[in-house]
C-alpha cells in the first residue's frame, strides 16, 4: 500500500515537473533564437512572467461568445495536462504507465484541438474561422504521419504502451536499427507542424494571414490565452520528450530511487536543452513556408514513417 502510495506521488511530481517546466523550455528556446539571430535575448524566466501578467488581467469576452468559447481554455489545458501525466519523463515504473498508451495520447491532442477549432469559428470573426480550417488542414495530414512513426516503434516493442516500448529498446541495448532512424526524421517533422513552428507557423508573429495556430486564438485573453499559452508549452515539450525518450532512452530511472530519479532528471533536461539548440538551429536557418506547401512537408513525414515501417518489415523483423 505505501509502495503504491509513494507510486503515485512521484507521478503526481512528475507530472509537475512536466507542466512546471515546459514555459522553461520555452524560454530556453527563444534565448537561443535571440542569441542566433544577435538580438538581445530575454531571460529564461520570461514566459512565467507572462502567464502571470495574464493570469493577473481582467477577463473580457465578446457578447456572443458561447459556452464553447468559455469552456475550450479549461479544456485545451486539461487535455494537455493529462497528455503529460501519461508520457514517461524521468522515471519509467510509475503508475501511470498503465494508460500511457500512444493511442490515448493522440485523442487528448485531438480533443485539444477539436475545441480549439469551434472556439475559432465560435465568435464568428473572419480570422478565427480561417485559424481553425488551416489547424484542421495541418492535423488531419500530421496525424497519420505520427501514428505510422510512433507504430515503427510498436511493432519493434510489440505494444503501443510507451513505457512498455521504452522499457524494450533499454533491456535491448545499443542496437543498429534503420526503421528507428525514418522514424525519428518523421515525428521530428509532424512535431513542428503540430506546435506551429517554422517553416509551417511563426510563433512570434501575430500577421493574420499567415498564421495558423495563433488565428484561432485571437479573440482570448487574461486567463483564457494564459491557459491556451501554457497548453501550447506543454505540447511543445510533449514532443520533445518522445523523442529524446523513445530514441534515446538511456537515462530515464528504472526503479523508483532518488539516485535513479535525480538521474533521471538530469539526462531528460540535458537532452531536452540539445533539443532546443538544434530547434533553434532550425528555425533560425529556415524560412516559413507558403501555405500551399505545406501538404508536401506533411507528405513527406508520412513517406519517412512508412519508410521507417517498411525498414522494420524488411530488415529487421527477424532479429
Amino acid at each position: 500500500m505505501a509502495d503504491n502510495l509513494n507510486g503515485w506521488l512521484w507521478a503526481a511530481l512528475q507530472t509537475l515537473l512536466f507542466i512546471g517546466g515546459a514555459p522553461l523550455l520555452a524560454g530556453w528556446i527563444k534565448r537561443l533564437k535571440c542569441h542566433l539571430q544577435n538580438r538581445a535575448a530575454p531571460s529564461l524566466l520570461q514566459p512565467y512572467r507572462d502567464l502571470a501578467k495574464l493570469f493577473a488581467k481582467d477577463l473580457v469576452l465578446a457578447h456572443d461568445a458561447s459556452w464553447i468559447f468559455r469552456v475550450t481554455p479549461y479544456v485545451v489545458f486539461g487535455a494537455m495536462l493529462l497528455a503529460a501525466a501519461v508520457v514517461p519523463l524521468v522515471a519509467i515504473p510509475l503508475p501511470t504507465a498503465a494508460i500511457a498508451d500512444v493511442i490515448v495520447l493522440v485523442g487528448f491532442f485531438a480533443l485539444a484541438r477539436f475545441f480549439q477549432a469551434l472556439a475559432g469559428m465560435d465568435i464568428g470573426t473572419a480570422f478565427g474561422g480561417m485559424g481553425a480550417s488551416r489547424e484542421m488542414t495541418v492535423a488531419s495530414l500530421a496525424e497519420p504521419a505520427m501514428l505510422m512513426a510512433i507504430f515503427t516503434l510498436t511493432m519493434t516493442a510489440s505494444t503501443t504502451n510507451l513505457s512498455v516500448a521504452i522499457q524494450y529498446i533499454l533491456n535491448a541495448g545499443l542496437v543498429l536499427r534503420p526503421s528507428f532512424l525514418f522514424a525519428l526524421l518523421s515525428l521530428a517533422m509532424v512535431a513542428v507542424a503540430e506546435t506551429g513552428r517554422i517553416p509551417i507557423d511563426n510563433p512570434a508573429t501575430h500577421l493574420e494571414l499567415t498564421m495558423l495556430h495563433e488565428a484561432t486564438v485571437l479573440e482570448y485573453g487574461a486567463r483564457h490565452l494564459a491557459l491556451i499559452d501554457w497548453a501550447g508549452m506543454i505540447k511543445l515539450m510533449i514532443y520533445a520528450v518522445l523523442i529524446s525518450n523513445i530514441f534515446l532512452p538511456w537515462g530515464i530511472a528504472r526503479h523508483l530511487t532518488l539516485p535513479g530519479l535525480a538521474l533521471g532528471t538530469v539526462a531528460v533536461t540535458a537532452k531536452l536543452a540539445l533539443l532546443a539548440v538544434l530547434l533553434a538551429l532550425w528555425e533560425t536557418v529556415l524560412a516559413k513556408m507558403r501555405l500551399f506547401r505545406v501538404p508536401q512537408f506533411l507528405g513527406f513525414a508520412f513517406v519517412l514513417s512508412l519508410l521507417g515501417i517498411l525498414t522494420h518489415v524488411i530488415l529487421e523483423s527477424a532479429l
